[in-house]
């Protein structure tokens, strides 16, 4: 029975890793799967040896406060893999824990896979010649990464994004809007603040304190907030009591929701976002954005050192261009945050040319990406 072996480290990996398995089970249904999964990749048949929270880790500062944790992780994961003797093994995102896995695997003659390029195109140079190293096979989400990979000589298939694929082409914001017992005619604003408890701490305060300049512009704005854990909510509940204590006349109408992010978006004039995977998914639903970000500040200056792309969101960088507004760091400030946020939804020639590049966007990026990238997959079985 061939056995394949599969590592994502976040919730968006665990998403791809669920489709792309399902892709491979309707090919294939004597296939077995091992290594580290979340909740979605569970539920079609991974078996996870480590939880996927351990791989959770953003910044340069977090990822060092637990490196030692990691490193330990990765190689009793390596041990117990070598033992299983997986067919393949498809590292799912993840570079900095996956490539090492990926490099040991493929000296002892397993075929490695790499599901989502690293962001190469966004850093200076060096990362090429690790890659070649590791991989057997790179999978591409987007349509510019290839042309790179080719380049080096690397294999490498452009499968399209599963969001795409997934989410229709024309969103049903009053369905949404509906589901969630919304007023039909209020201003929604969806916050996405992140999905790690160390972003939902950079952002809670921010966003409440936007959330409290817009409606006091606007008292007929109502605000959304997806949160995923249990966690990232009681951080975000504690940003919305010191508000009232600071401004108990003030009513915030805010919503925090578990889950539902989806819905919040698509029911949404306007989404405020936390850089990340929710930006394309922003972008798919062809919602007007203001992308933000904060980190703490050696991690910033580390950052800014080795980026040099002027745009850090995904609708921006699949464009080439600032098609929305991005604020980060020290300019994402409450201010800040509400006056773009309205000045974007008061321009209607913006919102028209944003609607038909996101529009572009997702038809680039429809491909069946889930049994694309199974193809490939089963090519090496």
């Amino acid at each position: 029975m061939p056995k394949i072996a599969i590592v994502a480290g976040e919730a968006s990996g665990d998403l791809l890793g669920c489709h792309l398995m399902r892709a491979l089970k309707a090919q294939r249904n004597d296939l077995t799967f091992i290594g580290i999964a979340g909740p979605k990749m569970m539920g079609e048949g991974a078996q996870s040896l480590f939880p996927i929270e351990k791989l959770s880790v953003r910044g340069y500062i977090e990822v060092i406060k637990h490196l030692y944790g990691l490193l330990k992780l990765r190689r009793n994961l390596l041990k117990q893999l070598l033992a299983e003797k997986p067919d393949i093994f498809i590292g799912i995102d993840a570079p900095d824990f996956n490539f090492w896995l990926e490099r040991k695997l493929k000296k002892r003659g397993i075929p490695a896979i790499h599901y989502v390029s690293p962001s190469i195109w966004a850093w200076r140079g060096g990362r090429m010649g690790k890659i070649k190293r590791s991989v057997s096979h790179m999978l591409a989400l987007f349509p510019f990464e290839p042309a790179l990979y080719e380049t080096a000589k690397v294999p490498v298939t452009y499968v399209g994004h599963p969001l795409a694929d997934e989410l229709p082409l024309k969103p049903d914001q009053q369905a949404a809007r509906e589901m969630l017992k919304l007023e039909p005619n209020a201003l929604i604003v969806a916050m996405l603040p992140g999905s790690r408890q160390s972003e939902v701490k950079q952002h809670a305060d921010l966003f409440v304190k936007t959330a409290q300049r817009i409606g006091l512009e606007n008292e007929n704005a109502q605000f959304l907030v997806p949160l995923i854990t249990r966690k990232t909510r009681e951080i975000f509940e504690h940003a919305i009591h010191q508000h009232y204590l600071q401004h108990p006349e003030q009513e915030l109408n805010m919503q925090l929701l578990f889950g539902h992010a989806h819905d919040a978006m698509e029911g949404a004039d306007a989404v405020i976002v936390a850089s990340g995977t929710a930006t394309l998914e922003a972008a798919l639903l062809k919602k007007p954005m203001v992308i933000t970000y904060r980190m703490p500040r050696l991690s910033w200056w580390i950052l800014k050192r080795m980026n040099y792309l002027p745009y850090v969101g995904l609708p921006n960088i699949l464009a080439g261009r600032f098609v929305v507004p991005e604020l980060l760091q020290d300019a994402a400030t409450p201010q800040n945050l509400a006056d773009t946020t309205m000045k974007l939804l008061n321009d209607a020639g913006q919102l028209q040319e944003i609607r038909q590049e996101f529009t572009n966007m997702h038809l680039a990026l429809k491909q069946d990406a889930a049994e694309k990238a199974a193809e490939v997959v089963l090519q090496y079985l």
